[in-house]
């Protein structure tokens, strides 16, 4: 089953060309890293598929729902992590939640249930009374992911989700993401760094506006390290 496809989609700002025809699709239980250098367009797809902007051109499917013309069920099984920290750095971690649990419609037991769960999840449950501003760059992460997973998505987001985290962290976070492809959702998670790729994940190597090879990270990297086959895909760093 498809968790997410894209086709044909393309967009501007102004004279600038953000994205050209980009078509893809994610199955269900895959993670899929989209890799691509700073200003590739990995952003602004981001906002395509979360509605943020509106694609003039193309079709996004999420778990069976067109976007475009049934918006409300597509973003319900859509969770996302921004680049950029989201959080209330004034409340705590589980009234973070709680907000975000209420704009799902869950309250009362259903919520409490859902929050200590996610909490559990993500090793939070000793921090589900200190505020944001006092939580490290991992755990205001792992708030953002438990967040994200509250109303239960089918398909995941993660754009640049280890940015400024030290290598610990990183590879907690990424491990996670695996184990919730594991699971059965399927996750898109936008990153600039090979290292976050495993050989077996599908990938999707955007430069340039434009897809420039998708298929497995064995695949593609082929007789090459997954960096050196990005390098020359790209000319990044060359």
């Amino acid at each position: 089953m498809t968790g997410l496809e894209a086709r044909g989609l393309s967009y501007a700002y102004g004279d600038k060309q953000a994205l050209d025809d980009v078509s893809f699709s994610v199955s269900s239980g895959v993670f899929c890293a989209l890799l691509g250098p700073n200003g590739a367009g990995k952003s602004t797809l981001f906002n395509l598929l979360t509605r943020l902007f509106v694609a003039p051109h193309g079709q996004i499917v999420i778990a069976g729902h067109d976007l475009r013309t049934a918006p409300r069920a597509a973003l319900a099984q859509l969770g996302i992590v921004f680049q950029q920290t989201t959080l209330d750095l004034d409340l705590t971690v589980r009234q973070n939640l709680g907000y975000f649990a209420a704009l799902h419609g869950l309250s009362g037991r259903s919520a409490r249930t859902r929050i200590d769960g996610a909490l559990d999840q993500l090793d939070m449950r000793d921090r589900a009374d200190e505020k944001a501003r006092a939580l490290n760059g991992g755990h205001r992460r792992r708030t953002e992911i438990a967040r994200a997973l509250l109303h239960d998505p089918g398909v995941l987001l993660l754009d640049e989700p280890t940015v400024g985290l030290d290598a610990a962290a990183r590879a907690s976070i990424t491990d996670y993401a695996h184990t919730l492809a594991d699971a059965g959702k399927t996750i898109l998670w936008a990153t600039h760094l090979t290292d976050e790729v495993r050989p077996e994940d599908d990938l999707i190597v955007l430069h340039n506006a434009r897809v420039y090879a998708k298929g497995t990270a064995r695949a593609i990297a082929a007789d090459m390290t997954l960096q050196d086959r990005f390098l020359s895909l790209t000319g990044v760093g060359t």
